[in-house]
This record gives structure tokens, sequence and C-alpha cells, in this order.
């Protein structure tokens, strides 16, 4: 891809850029080497069946009766895998976390296209009504919603403490052919004492877009207001 060719362009300028070129190019393959990383980890342990609390699908179906449906369940096919985002939202957590609900507002608009390779489900410690009148505050229309409710789903994963402090995990899953459901692999905001709240931003293009400016990120964080 040719860069750009605009003559007011000064040499140091177009040095940097190179620069910053093959530095992108580097952090791609670097990318695709950790992402093969992932594909190659041996199997996972298998996991309780745990039981989750779930509404009708249909936003617009109300506040209907509450149902069950198991982990093992989620999946809608064989040779099919499970991705689950943990929201925070529920015990501790009284209000929906506005940085969850940015994360999921993206993930609805491409839920469609995630739908075609992979399952996808969020599931959070609030109960299927709460959870409801959230998404339909946010248009959410394309996202399985789902309460951990009595279970320790949450807790094993290590998206809630013994105290019921919440946080946004995603985890990723498989099914044996006996049924059984193996984890594969989570990821949690906290990856060391220096990265304490990027570990899960790959899954939201709005720091991506801002990453691309002079101002980066700045000390911006997603509101619930707007």
């Amino acid at each position: 891809m040719r860069q750009t060719n605009l003559a007011a362009e000064s040499a140091d300028y177009v040095q940097a850029r190179e620069r910053l070129r093959l530095a992108e190019i580097e952090l791609m393959r670097h990318r695709e080497q950790v992402a093969e990383l992932r594909r190659r980890l041996p199997p996972g342990p298998v996991v309780d069946d745990y039981e989750f609390l779930t509404g009708p699908v249909d936003l617009a179906a109300g506040d209907e009766p509450v149902t069950t449906v198991r982990l093992s369940e989620l999946f809608t096919a064989p040779d099919r895998d499970l991705v689950v985002y943990q929201m925070m939202y529920g015990k501790r957590q009284t209000q929906p976390c506005p940085m969850c609900t940015m994360w999921l507002d993206g993930l609805n608009g491409v839920a469609r296209h995630v739908a075609q390779t992979v399952d996808f489900a969020v599931v959070a410690a609030a109960d299927p009504p709460a959870l409801r009148a959230h998404a339909r505050s946010r248009g959410w229309t394309g996202l399985r919603l789902l309460s951990a409710g009595a279970s320790s789903f949450k807790y094993d994963l290590g998206s809630e403490d013994a105290d019921g402090e919440q946080d946004s995990t995603v985890s990723v899953f498989t099914r044996d052919g006996d049924g059984s459901v193996r984890h594969v692999y989570s990821a949690h905001p906290r990856m060391s004492d220096d990265l304490d709240e990027r570990g899960i931003d790959l899954l939201c293009p709005v720091w991506h877009v801002l990453d691309l400016t002079p101002g980066g990120r700045g000390e911006w964080s997603a509101g619930l207001g707007y």
C-alpha cells in the first residue's frame, strides 16, 4: 500500500512515518505470533456444567419467566467454540460498568458476524430482569445475556472475588464429543503490575481509534449518559 503523496510533508516527517510503518508491520507480525500461541494451547481442564438464568432472547418479548440453561447448552453445533464475556454488574457492582457497556456496545454490533463461526454469550452476576433492562437502554439486540445466578462460574473463572467484587473477563471454551466442556483461555484487564487495565483492549475498537490520534487515549473514560 502506497503512502500519501503530499507535497508539504517534510523530510523529517517522511522518515518518522517510515519508522512508524515498519513498527506497525512488526507489531502485526507479533500479534499473529501471539494468536498462534493461543491456538496451540494444550487441552484445558474440564469444567463444571454451570447453570445460568436466562430470559427470552428477544428483547421485545418483555420480562417473561426466567428459565435456566447450562454451559454445555450454549454450544449450538459440534466443532464450534464458545466465547463468554463476563460483565461487571451485580452483587457489589450495583450499577452496570460503563467500560463493560462500551465493550458490549461494540460486540453487539458485530454479533451476527461472530455467530457465523463461534457462539457468544454475556454472563453477569445481576439478575435477568436487570440485565434485560440495561440491554434495552443500550439497544442490544444481538447479545445472549445470562445471569450467573447461584453458580460459582464467575468466581471460578476469576471475574469475581469472595466479597462479590466484579471484574471483566473474556473466556473461551470448547466441548468434547461426550459433551464435557473445557476451559481454553481467559483474559483479564490486569496483565501485570504496570498493565492493570489493558488486557482485553484488543476487543474494543474505541481504544484503537483514539490511539490513531496525536492526543491518544488521554484521561477519557466511558460513561452511561450518552
